[in-house]
């Protein structure tokens, strides 16, 4: 029976809570798209592009036409680049990155995502071209995203790929310098990269995937938050109880938007990932959750616990509500995207140390910091070497999308615009960590049948 008050309920959460679809993202396999001609690849990859996502984008509008449910973004993701284009001659990739961005624009979407290499083992010739030609995709495309696997639980860390991505890091920046080193934005490290996320940048369609899926993300850190706002001084049982009813609500909405699409589209449902994906918009952060539950600013001491909390409950109540969920499920924290996270950096409560601890609970990483321009390749290499350690030895996903913004220094900040939003730039340590990044090598699988 239909409750008129789960009606008014959803209501109010999309008009005064900012609940919304993140995105639908169509992942699309690209492995019969191989030839030994590039330009023949690259042809095959458009025309299956363009013929299949050919009604993504009406498709999700008449959707949040019919159901009021805004859905922000549309978008493709691909089986990662350096698969497909090594079984061809070229010497670098960029082609192929730009034949992506045509058949982006072609649909009409606006991110796609997988000019990608997965090296946490080692590099094939492929991989190595590929990540060669990242700074330059990403300065001469719009909406392709790329991301780089230098790590598993079950291989450990590739640190040649480690150090490598500090100086592609650098290079990026420095090529897109003139819109606060932007390319930066597009291109994410991972460690324990998951093959169906659909959330940019670092989305990706794995090897393991089907010919052709539907993933959805829902966001909502705003019914979150405004679900614990009448809780105050109630134990944590109960604000943990509060978190979870809420999630099983947002995520049968994506369930719904997903069913829909797949219905529409004609392509197989693929997973709902139960995400916290905040906005520079006001009431949208997931910064002011955790400050709802008491913290006089995020960042201060207590930030890490609340947000283990926070990630546990969405995660028990999402799972409910959908038949197949996946991702990065849990609750993203990156800084410019984040009008909570800006405002405890500018405050001095939340600083870059912290934001690491919080990553060993978040679903992701460290996600869109700007640091200085002038931090040293082998800095941030130390970074994405730290970062990925807590992803492998605690088997879970995590990341670096970092920003060296050229020309900037601490107390200036990067404006990348739209969801992308604003951070202030952070500090990095002054002290080297050349001569430990320059060693290369693998650091190897932990042991984990000796745990404590």
């Amino acid at each position: 029976m239909i409750n008129s008050q789960n009606i008014m309920e959803t209501i109010n959460m999309i008009e005064k809570e900012k609940l919304d679809i993140r995105t639908i993202t169509m992942g699309i396999s690209l492995l019969d798209c191989c030839s030994s001609d590039g330009k023949k690849s690259r042809t095959k990859i458009y025309d299956k592009i363009t013929r299949l996502a050919e009604n993504l984008v009406n498709v999700g509008d008449m959707i949040e036409t019919e159901y009021g449910i805004p859905i922000i973004n549309k978008r493709i993701s691909i089986t990662p680049i350096a698969h497909i284009a090594q079984s061809c001659g070229d010497h670098d990739y960029v082609e192929f990155a730009k034949t992506l961005d045509q058949a982006a624009k072609a649909v009409g979407i606006n991110f796609i995502g997988g000019f990608s290499a997965l090296v946490q083992k080692g590099y094939t010739k492929g991989d190595k071209i590929l990540i060669d030609s990242i700074p330059e995709a990403l300065a001469t495309t719009e909406r392709v995203c790329s991301s780089v696997n230098i790590g598993c639980t079950k291989s450990g860390i590739n640190m040649d790929a480690v150090r490598d991505m500090g100086e592609i890091i650098k290079r990026t920046a420095y090529l897109t310098r003139d819109q606060d080193s932007l390319g930066c934005a597009k291109l994410v490290v991972f460690a324990n990269a998951v093959e169906d996320n659909p959330f940019m940048a670092g989305a990706f369609h794995g090897v393991g995937e089907g010919e052709c899926v539907i993933n959805v993300g829902v966001s909502g850190p705003g019914v979150i938050k405004s679900s614990i706002e009448n809780l105050k001084g109630e134990s944590f049982d109960v604000i943990a109880e509060a978190i979870k009813k809420t999630a099983f609500k947002i995520t049968r909405i994506g369930q719904l938007v997903a069913n829909e699409a797949s219905t529409r589209l004609g392509v197989p449902f693929g997973i709902v990932d139960l995400s916290l994906a905040p906005t520079p918009a006001v009431g949208d952060s997931v910064a002011r959750i955790l400050e709802e539950m008491g913290l006089e600013s995020c960042g201060c001491h207590g930030t890490t616990a609340a947000l283990a909390l926070l990630n546990d409950a969405v995660k028990k109540g999402g799972v409910m509500a959908s038949s197949h969920v996946g991702g990065l499920s849990g609750a993203f924290i990156p800084v410019s995207e984040d009008e909570g996270m800006i405002n405890a950096i500018k405050a001095g409560s939340l600083n870059l140390e912290k934001l690491e601890a919080m990553t060993c609970v978040c679903s992701v990483g460290l996600d869109m910091i700007a640091i200085p321009g002038d931090t040293p390749a082998s800095t941030i290499s130390g970074i994405i070497a730290d970062e990925a350690a807590i992803g492998v030895v605690n088997n879970k996903t995590t990341a670096v999308r970092i920003i060296p913004v050229h020309g900037k220094v601490l107390g200036d900040e990067a404006v990348f615009g739209g969801l992308l939003g604003r951070a202030p730039i952070m500090a990095v340590s002054k002290f080297s960590s050349a001569d430990f990044i320059n060693r290369g090598g693998r650091i190897p699988a932990p042991i984990h049948s000796f745990k404590n």
